[in-house]
């Protein structure tokens, strides 16, 4: 081969291999993103599913019962400290996974999220203490929740009879 047939040779890498491998590169990228996105919805996930293991090994508190009966200083101190490690999990999706404008695949994985805190905030013993868990947290969270509590209040209450 002469010195012009590697000068072509050099065009047609540059002209369609470079396009190729940004391609590539770019898809790669993609890829990994939603890689990583996929392992922390699912480490939130996990969370959760704990937080409600906590909650069944205390069903003394009526955490999931419609109407709550009388509690002692103890049993609210623990439900209040459940309802602290409620409401972190809960401040930790929304950081990590609540955008203003979002991709129909991050609004299902965020609608999830959503639907636990309009459970919980159908609530009233919930409701009762973000008075005393909300501050400190993230400015934007605590609008998203308040938000959230303003619409559920009405509705029917969460919960086994």
């Amino acid at each position: 081969m002469n010195v012009p047939s590697w000068e072509q040779l050099s065009y047609v890498v540059t002209v369609v291999g470079l396009p190729i491998a940004i391609g590539v590169y770019l898809y790669e990228h993609r890829k990994e993103r939603a890689n990583e996105e996929d392992e922390v919805y699912q480490l939130l996930s996990d969370n959760y599913q704990d937080f409600l293991k906590v909650a069944l090994a205390n069903p003394d508190l009526g955490l999931f019962s419609a109407t709550p009966t009388g509690l002692t200083p103890a049993q609210k101190e623990r439900r209040f400290i459940i309802f602290t490690m409620l409401v972190s999990l809960f401040e930790r999706a929304f950081v990590l996974l609540y955008e203003v404008q979002m991709s129909p695949h991050e609004k299902r994985r965020w609608s999830s999220w959503e639907d636990y805190m309009r459970e919980w905030c159908r609530r009233a013993e919930f409701r009762a203490a973000l008075p005393a868990l909300l501050p400190g947290e993230d400015a934007e969270f605590v609008k998203y929740l308040e938000k959230l509590v303003a619409s559920e209040k009405e509705a029917p209450p969460a919960g086994l009879p």
